[in-house]
């Protein structure tokens, strides 16, 4: 199989696959009609799962991320890491592949899960957790040998990934005093047609297996009718996106105008986290402004690319995840890794709006980006991974001021369109564009504004996406054309796994005209 990048769609790739119970998609498995069914799921096996009635069935698998406990890895052995992490990667979806197709042995055996997925996966994940070891001692490194505990992997239910989700601090970490969410607990929300909040788990037939057109989710418990959700928002965000930072500091704004990707550059790679690795991020991406990002980009091929930018200063790589509308419609990566073979399936959504807006601090002035300096934020397996990391904000347009949901996808009333707003860690450690977890090198602003552990004040980019799509119906405890942000398999398309990327590839001269602007207070593009 080729690698999985599009620049332009063809013709046949948005083509409708008549919707009905039986009909299944190359290598994705069962359209949506059949909740029970999983991505790979054959008819014996869905009949097996559907005997089993209401027992709860093993949902996902759920694995330690090794990456994000690395702190210090040499420069020598980066690259031999990275490919590891992104082997590490590669088994979880194998075992989740696996364990979505066999759900007959799984109900005829008890302990087949265990014997067969869950055991040989910790051998695999010993054993390349052992090479990370020998790369980091090899490159002069010190290996924590607390690592090697982090191989065991665990399973969640079908009821422990629909239920108690809304329960989940929407907290989330501090940006500039902007908080992400707000504490909502959707738990218990009553959404359309009487949806019950926790799970959508009705006594008459209502969602039970992963649900999705892919058979890995979303499930009727990720949606919530936002006009039924009480007023959250703690972002000082307005109708038209977040705003600066308070009202002293560097107050100016520097916009840069990127496009929607109307040229469908996309791909399934990152560059940031498996460098060299085709299908790192086993979810296809959507990319404004640098147009030669993919795995084997290297800092001066991104440096001499072309840029869908409006301003040819600015190279800088902007990406995230696809959304998709789970309608019964194939788009051009079905058979594809990265897309329908490993569950992300629908038609891409383009944005019929993208904002890249840059703002200061509210405490004082920020100092220019380094060339090639990487920032991610949110994290692409929250939902196994914990909240840590997660930084997520979903709403609607007429709604952004008051409701501000994590672990939720809105749906919009008629005439409002969906929103996904990203505000960037605004903290640099002043010497590191990168770093071995790709985190400690940037960091969020303390709630007073101000830049812990002798950071330096950097940029804020602010992120808005707005998108049409159709709203979803929930219909027996169901949901009918829903919509998802591409995901690693087993994280289920689940919301709070939206994140987004950045690469900085501004030229020094129009960088130093952002801090200029932003300092001085004034709003430029």
């Amino acid at each position: 199989m080729g690698r999985n990048t599009r620049k332009r769609r063809s013709s046949m790739a948005t083509k409708a696959v008549a919707a009905s119970a039986a009909l299944a998609l190359g290598g994705g498995g069962l359209i949506w009609a059949n909740f029970y069914a999983s991505a790979h799921e054959s008819d014996s096996g869905r009949n097996a799962t559907k005997a089993a009635g209401s027992a709860a069935q093993v949902a996902t698998i759920s694995c330690p991320d090794v990456g994000q406990k690395l702190t210090n890895v040499p420069n020598g052995a980066r690259q031999g890491v990275a490919t590891e992490l992104a082997n590490l990667d590669k088994q979880i979806t194998e075992a989740y592949t696996r364990l979505a197709s066999t759900r007959q042995a799984q109900a005829n055996d008890s302990g087949f899960v265990q014997n067969a997925i869950v055991g040989p996966l910790k051998s695999k994940r010993t054993a390349t957790i052992d090479r990370i070891r020998i790369n980091i001692q090899r490159a002069g490194g010190q290996f924590n040998s607390s690592l090697s505990q982090l191989a065991g992997c665990t399973t969640q239910t079908t009821n422990q990934t629909n239920a108690g989700e809304g329960g989940q601090d929407n907290g989330g970490q501090n940006d500039d005093g902007q908080q992400n969410g707000g504490g909502q607990n959707n738990d218990g929300q009553q959404g359309d047609n009487g949806q019950q909040g926790n799970g959508g788990q009705q006594g008459n037939g209502g969602q039970q297996g992963n649900g999705g057109q892919g058979g890995n989710g979303p499930v009727a418990a990720d949606f919530v009718d936002i006009t039924k959700v009480q007023g959250n928002a703690q972002l000082g965000v307005g109708q038209n996106g977040l705003a600066a930072n308070g009202r002293s500091g560097s107050r100016g704004t520097f916009t840069t105008n990127c496009g929607t990707n109307g040229n469908d550059n996309h791909n399934t790679d990152n560059v940031i986290v498996a460098p060299g690795v085709t299908n790192g991020a086993h979810h296809l991406h959507d990319y404004v402004g640098n147009q030669s990002n993919d795995a084997f980009a290297s800092d001066q091929e991104l440096a001499a690319a072309e840029t869908s930018c409006r301003n040819q200063g600015d190279k800088s790589s902007y990406f995230w995840p696809v959304l998709r509308l789970q309608d019964g419609t194939q788009d051009f990566d079905q058979n594809n890794d990265g897309g329908g073979k490993e569950g992300n399936v629908g038609r891409i959504l383009q944005p019929v709006q993208v904002q890249l807006k840059f703002v200061g601090n509210k405490r004082g002035k920020v100092v220019a980006m380094p060339t090639a300096l990487r920032i991610i934020t949110g994290d692409a397996k929250a939902f196994v991974n914990g909240n840590a990391n997660a930084n997520v904000n979903w709403s609607c347009t007429g709604f952004e001021n008051k409701v501000q949901l994590k672990d939720k996808y809105p749906i919009c009333p008629q005439g409002s369109q969906v929103v996904r707003t990203t505000a960037f860690q605004s903290c640099w450690d002043g010497q590191n564009i990168d770093s071995a977890n790709h985190r400690t090198h940037v960091s969020f602003v303390r709630a007073d504004g101000t830049c812990a552990n002798g950071f330096k004040a950097i940029p804020q980019l602010q992120v808005r996406l707005v998108y049409n799509v159709p709203a979803p119906k929930i219909q027996n405890g169901q949901v009918v054309n829903p919509y998802a942000v591409d995901s690693f398999p087993e994280n289920l398309h689940k919301p709070i796994t939206d994140h987004n990327d950045f690469i900085n590839f501004f030229s020094p001269n129009l960088m130093n005209k952002m801090v200029n602007c932003i300092n001085t207070g004034r709003k430029c593009t």
